[in-house]
């Protein structure tokens, strides 16, 4: 055990090192590297090729392990800012250690690599390639049936090491509205399709799903894109909407887009992109609570929110693994993800090991 890398900083600048953006995703490299540290403290371990240079992992030391950590390699583009770093090569400046992915969450790996290296309790690890994409890396690995079955599922996204019972579910819908085109000299001679959009844009505008649960807060919608036209003077044929829902447990996604068709002028059409359901864990039951009181332990911070707002690889995991109790649980700071200059803390990221290693320890 001696051989295994186990400075978790380290680690997470080695992490950072490896260009995952997605897209592409170029995930399979470091995989490849988590595999190795992950074989020499025994697991046996499963790359799962998904072309193009990507890959996800799945590794398990012991029979029939209780607890699963969970994670993702790609990355967010770094976007038009220039970042006053290198945005891959894991800068440490005091506490803070700088770098795409640093947060989200190449340093939530790390720490629980490292846990898991320095223990010889029966664990798996998942770590899946494109879930900034939509969880593409753990729906291809469900739908090959490469996961291991699991009581609990630790995701170690940003959540400043603060258990989450659980994050709203994400449904983006399409929405199209088709005309005919015609010079713009002449729109008489045409059918503008912004014109067919504008009375369900209006309505969309004022939407309240009206749904809200006691811990997880209110389901919402977003408007976030608009496309039409391809030069002015033209009359457009062709309109796309988008709609970005978040839904908490006690509405379906069904019903959400029952309630958009509901809004929506009869030519137009919609198209589901994205449809990840929401994962809710009671905080009263006996593993989530036990697990929680430990963090709490060790941190002396009480407190803060229940649910995460974005989501995560456990809408795919939860149902794929025989329906795990999931807790949210990371070193990033949920103010970090995506931002340029991304950093995450180093005194948080060897507080995420001594937690991982409890809760390793409370799930043997």
């Amino acid at each position: 055990m001696s051989s295994i890398p186990t400075d978790v900083v380290a680690i997470t600048q080695r992490l950072i090192a490896f260009d995952t953006v997605n897209p592409p995703g170029r995930e399979r490299e470091a995989a490849e590297y988590c595999a190795q540290l992950l074989s020499a403290a025994g697991f046996d371990c499963r790359l799962v090729d998904h072309g193009q240079g990507r890959a996800s992992l799945v590794a398990q030391r012991g029979a029939d392990p209780r607890l699963c950590f969970s994670g993702h390699l790609d990355t967010v583009p770094l976007g038009r800012v220039d970042w006053s770093r290198p945005a891959h090569l894991g800068v440490v400046e005091g506490d803070r250690l700088f770098g795409r992915g640093s947060s989200d969450m190449k340093g939530g790996v790390a720490a629980f690599l490292v846990a898991a290296a320095r223990s010889n309790a029966p664990v798996s690890v998942v770590l899946a390639a494109g879930e900034e994409t939509g969880c593409d890396g753990a729906r291809w690995l469900a739908e090959a049936g490469d996961l291991p079955q699991a009581r609990a599922v630790i995701v170690g996204e940003s959540t400043d090491n603060h258990p989450l019972a659980g994050h709203k579910g994400a449904l983006w819908l399409n929405l199209v509205s088709r005309g005919q085109t015609a010079h713009g000299a002449t729109p008489e001679l045409g059918v503008n399709a912004i014109a067919g959009m504008t009375e369900t844009l209006r309505r969309l505008c004022a939407f309240d799903p009206a749904v809200s649960h006691p811990q997880m807060g209110r389901a919402t919608c977003n408007l976030g894109t608009i496309r039409a036209g391809i030069n002015v003077n033209s009359v457009p044929d062709l309109c796309e909407l988008t709609v970005d829902l978040r839904s908490v447990e006690g509405v379906t996604h069904e019903a959400l887009t029952q309630k958009v068709r509901a809004l929506c002028d009869a030519a137009i059409e919609i198209e589901t992109l994205l449809d990840l359901p929401s994962v809710w864990t009671d905080p009263a039951s006996p593993w989530f609570a036990r697990a929680a009181e430990r963090v709490h332990a060790i941190t002396g911070r009480e407190g803060g929110p229940e649910c995460a707002t974005y989501f995560t690889d456990a809408s795919i995991l939860k149902p794929a693994m025989g329906g795990p109790e999931v807790m949210i649980l990371g070193p990033g700071a949920p103010d970090q993800p995506h931002r340029t200059d991304e950093y995450v803390s180093t005194a948080r990221l060897r507080e995420a090991v001594e937690i991982y290693a409890a809760l390793i320890e409370e799930s043997a």
